[in-house]
C-alpha cells in the first residue's frame, strides 16, 4: 500500500469515525435536532425507537472499523454503513428534502466507501489466505 493510499484511507476513516459516532449519539440519546435527530426522523416517516437501533449500530460499527483484525466484520460493517446511508439519501429524496439535509447522508456515504477502497491488505478478507500461506 503506498503512502498516499494509507493517507487517504486514515483521513476518510477517521472522518467516517466521526460523523458515525456523532450521529450515533444524537440517535442513541434521541436529541431533537441535526441530523439523524428525531426531528428528521418523524418527518421523513420512521418511528422513533428506530433511533436506537441506528445508534447502536453506528457506535459499534466504528468499533469494527477501527480495531485491528476481523476483516469479514469489517466487511459487514462497511456494508452496513452503505445500507444506512443510501437508506437515508433516499429517504430524504422522497419526503422532497433540499440539497443541504443530503448533504450529511451523502457526505457519510461517500466516506464509507472511500474508506472501504483504500483499506489495507490486512483489513481485507483475501488477505487473511495470502498471509496465513506465506
Amino acid at each position: 500500500m503506498t503512502k498516499r493510499n494509507k493517507i487517504i484511507y486514515w483521513i476518510a476513516t477517521i472522518w467516517l469515525s466521526l460523523g458515525m459516532v456523532s450521529t450515533g449519539l444524537v440517535q442513541l440519546f434521541k436529541g431533537k435536532e441535526g441530523a439523524g435527530g428525531v426531528d428528521s426522523l418523524i418527518h421523513l416517516g420512521y418511528p422513533v425507537y428506530f433511533l436506537t437501533i441506528l445508534g447502536i449500530w453506528k457506535i459499534l460499527g466504528v468499533i469494527a472499523v477501527l480495531i485491528p483484525k476481523f476483516p469479514l466484520v469489517k466487511e459487514w460493517t462497511y456494508a452496513g454503513f452503505f445500507f444506512i446511508m443510501t437508506g437515508a439519501l433516499f429517504s430524504h429524496i422522497a419526503v422532497g428534502a433540499s440539497i443541504g439535509e443530503l448533504f450529511p447522508s451523502l457526505l457519510l456515504l461517500v466516506l464509507t466507501v472511500t474508506s472501504w477502497y483504500f483499506r489495507p491488505a490486512e483489513r481485507k478478507i483475501g488477505s487473511l489466505v495470502l498471509i496465513n500461506n506465506v
